[in-house]
This record gives C-alpha cells, structure tokens and sequence, in this order.
C-alpha cells in the first residue's frame, strides 16, 4: 500500500503538465487488454481519481474495525460455534490477496506514466527536464 502511495505522489509531483501526456499511448510493458485505446493523459485522471478511493476506504476500513471490535467480540463465539471462522479467513485472504494485486497493478501503472512523462520532458528540452535549484 505505501508504494502505491508514494508512486502515486511521486507522479503528483512530477507531472505538472498533464496535457502533454494527450496523445500518448503506453509502451511496451503496458498490458494492452486493460489499457485499451486510452491515452496516458485519460490514465492520468483515472490514477488520480483512484487515489482518493483507496484513502477514503482504507479510513472506512479503519473506522469499521474499530467499531466492530466490539461487536465482534459478542458475536466471536456464535460464530465459532457455526464454524464460520475459517471461512471468513479464506474469504478475507481472497479479498486481500486480490486487493494486493490490484495495488501493485496501479503501483506499475502510475511509475510507467512517470517515466515517460519524464522522456517526454527530456525530449522537448533535454538540457533543461529536471530543475536544478
């Protein structure tokens, strides 16, 4: 989760022009299937408008836990009684496994879109892509 987060706050903070990725497939590397015919601009706005998502429900998350620790505690023993334990655990470790290859998906996309925004700026000026201040 925390390399999503700083790829994502890295291309935040490298991409100040956004415009200049219209018109701009992916490279090799992309998976073609899940790109489609968007360019990196719309990928873009897309990675940005997932971030907000992922905060909000790792928050909810959080809140949930916490607020049904109690709960769960009542209800821990019935539901050890029926033998749902184990099956909440498979499920919870499906839901995660599945999340966790979701975040490094997004985490690939967001360095890739880095990168060539950076190649992009090399190109257009090549003496002047990274500020030297």
């Amino acid at each position: 989760m925390e390399q999503y987060f700083s790829a994502t706050q890295k291309m935040e903070q490298e991409v100040m022009f956004p415009s200049l990725l219209r018109g701009v497939f992916p490279q090799d590397g992309a998976d073609p299937a899940t790109s489609g015919s968007a360019d990196l601009y719309e990928r873009y706005q897309l990675l940005k408008s997932i971030k907000p998502m992922v905060e909000r429900g790792l928050a909810s998350v959080t809140e949930r836990s916490s607020a049904s620790d109690a709960d769960d505690d009542a209800d821990g023993a019935a539901a050890a009684a029926d033998g749902a334990d184990g099956s909440l655990e498979r499920r919870l470790c499906h839901h995660l496994a599945g999340l966790q290859q979701i975040l490094s998906h997004l985490t690939r996309d967001t360095a890739a879109l880095t990168r060539r925004y950076s190649q992009i700026l090399e190109r257009i000026s090549p003496g002047d892509a990274q500020p030297s201040w």
